[in-house]
């Protein structure tokens, strides 16, 4: 058993998947932690997987796993199956455009050791001016979050959260929602369960890299009837 799984979802990750990867390495071989990498990919139209085969092919000493769907099942259904075949006492998973930054994985796996079940960003905003319409978004979500669920925390749809393995294991299969809308439900069924959870504050800067596959008006509509459908 490793000290921590970390979980890589890919969807058309190809411009930075090798170079984040190795900052995500550099910053984990700085640990003592024993750790293992599961990559999965869900049906990248791009080269994804001939990058994921060039890692694993790189990095041969280090204990990465992958898995490639036959068809594409949102970004929950991917974490889902990388927590499903996870070998640490500690499972995490992060978004690899490192909005939040690998330099956090430390603390994060240190609050699970410490005693909590669950540690969760609460992401909070470099001022750059192309991104001020996703923190509008994020607090506009995070209002609608407390007035429909009732939930305490500040940044449900953060990934980036690590958790007891063991712990939460179970409630994994009680998630029905697959895409986007897992992480609130991840957030709402760990406060159903009485897990206590740490929220770490972590700056979140803007990449460009890539184009977002975040459609901004359409998934603000889908998430807010999520929201009233889980309640």
């Amino acid at each position: 058993m490793y000290d921590l799984s970390l979980i890589i979802a890919c969807y058309n990750e190809e411009p930075i998947l090798i170079k984040n990867i190795s900052k995500v390495m550099e910053v984990l071989d700085k640990t003592n932690l024993s750790y293992e990498i599961i990559f999965v990919d869900d049906c990248s139209k791009d080269r994804t997987r001939e990058k994921i085969e060039e890692i694993m092919l790189m990095y041969k000493d280090k204990n990465l796993q992958k898995i490639f769907h036959k068809e594409n099942i949102g970004r929950g259904g991917s974490v889902k199956d990388g927590i499903k075949i996870a070998k640490g006492k500690v499972t995490g998973y992060i978004d690899i455009d490192l909005e939040v930054g690998a330099e956090y994985i430390p603390e994060f796996v240190d609050a699970i050791k410490s005693g909590y079940d669950i540690a969760v960003a609460h992401r909070t905003y470099k001022l750059q001016i192309k991104s001020i319409d996703r923190w509008i978004l994020t607090k506009g979500y995070h209002l609608l979050v407390e007035i429909i669920l009732g939930l305490p925390y500040e940044d449900t749809e953060a990934g980036y959260k690590f958790f007891d393995t063991n712990k939460v294991l179970s409630m994994i299969d009680e998630i029905e929602d697959m895409r986007w809308f897992w992480d609130t439900e991840f957030m709402a069924r760990a406060y159903l369960h009485n897990y206590k959870v740490k929220e770490i504050l972590c700056i979140f800067i803007r990449r460009y890299e890539r184009r977002s596959t975040v459609k901004t008006f359409p998934d603000s509509f889908n998430y807010f009837i999520r929201l009233l459908q889980f309640k």
